[in-house]
């Protein structure tokens, strides 16, 4: 996100426990290099400014860490499980994301166990994340469930039913963007809303992922 009214009213609605800020050039999301007053006065306290990097250098992402007070670090490129043990040391949060098809590896995520907080596993396409489609989640019962992730990739309302079934899984949050927007990093505000109200009421047998 970056439009600070608009990040007020999706903590209002929703008060979400991670909020992104995407440091791609190349993303329609990037956040910029500087940060204004304004945004930074609409992210409250106890919301993690994760930082959102594709194959960037470290001292990028330790400038921009800065600038921004990022609590958390999302690597969405092909960042080796060295650069990852090197963001921790800078005392934040490293979620390494990895991209899903039929042939993804779950056991190329031995090296980054040590290394990472948190996974995140989206759907392979064309680009580094934002592809908007969700990929096969039975592909996730190969995962040993190790490390807690973020399901990521084109998550919608209409999976609610479906999310709430994953119980077997390690899912520590949901990563909801494209199919959530207005525009790119302008986010749906009443969507978001009854998407949270959904995700808060009790379900026997199911996940809930707010308090």
């Amino acid at each position: 996100m970056r439009e600070p009214q608009n990040i007020r009213e999706v903590v209002a609605v929703a008060q979400p426990h991670y909020l992104g800020l995407i440091f791609h050039a190349a993303s329609p999301r990037y956040a910029g290099s500087t940060l204004p007053a304004e945004l930074a006065a609409a992210i409250p306290q106890y919301v993690t400014r994760t930082g959102v990097f594709v194959n960037a250098e470290l001292g990028y992402v330790q400038m921009q860490s800065a600038v921004y007070s990022l609590g958390a670090i999302q690597l969405h490129g092909d960042e080796p499980p060295e650069f990852c043990q090197s963001v921790q040391q800078l005392g934040k949060l490293v979620i390494k994301a990895f991209a899903i098809d039929a042939q993804f590896d779950f056991g190329r995520l031995a090296d980054y166990q040590s290394v990472c907080d948190y996974f995140l596993f989206d759907t392979k396409g064309q680009h580094y994340g934002g592809n908007g489609q969700a990929f096969d989640w039975s592909l996730l019962d190969q995962y040993d469930n190790a490390k807690p992730f973020f399901l990521s990739g084109g998550l919608d309302i209409a999976h609610l039913a479906a999310i709430r079934q994953l119980t077997h899984l390690n899912i520590h949050a949901l990563d909801i963007n494209s199919k959530f927007e207005i525009a790119p990093g302008l986010k749906n505000v009443a969507k978001i809303g009854l998407f949270a109200d959904e995700l808060r009421k009790p379900e026997d047998g199911g996940l809930r992922f707010f308090g």
